[in-house]
């Protein structure tokens, strides 16, 4: 299981294109530690795999019920606006990050977010500028 998650910082990439990633350093139950790199539409698909797989958990029914954080929400910027918008996400995705592994076992050791917190083949070979 994922013991901690802690967001570094964010990173410009060109390829395929231009967009920021988020660094997240995960730390595993087992004491391993890695770095991954996710891009903010991978929080959006996971959120909204978790919201459909625990509709109550995700406050469909009754939003007093509802324990899976929220996500900061998208935004449509300008051009000029994108690093400024990277670098204004990184707290809250931070605490979205710590909230998600701190729910109940059920949800947070669930296949999506321990499939979103794994390591990936280009996590460890990023590319280069």
């Amino acid at each position: 299981s994922i013991a901690e998650v802690k967001v570094l910082d964010v990173q410009k990439r060109r390829i395929p294109n231009k967009h920021y990633v988020y660094i997240i350093k995960v730390t595993w139950s087992n004491g391993a530690t890695e770095v991954i790199y996710r891009r903010y539409s991978k929080f959006f698909d996971l959120q909204m795999q978790m919201l459909d797989k625990f509709p109550m958990e995700g406050g469909q029914k009754d939003p007093k019920q509802r324990i899976i954080p929220f996500l900061p929400g998208k935004i449509l910027f300008r051009r000029s606006h994108i690093r400024d918008v990277a670098v204004k996400r990184l707290i809250p995705i931070d605490e979205y990050c710590k909230a998600l592994i701190q729910l109940p076992p059920y949800i947070s050791q669930c296949e999506e977010v321990l499939q979103f917190f794994e390591t990936r083949p280009d996590d460890l070979a990023p590319p280069k500028e």
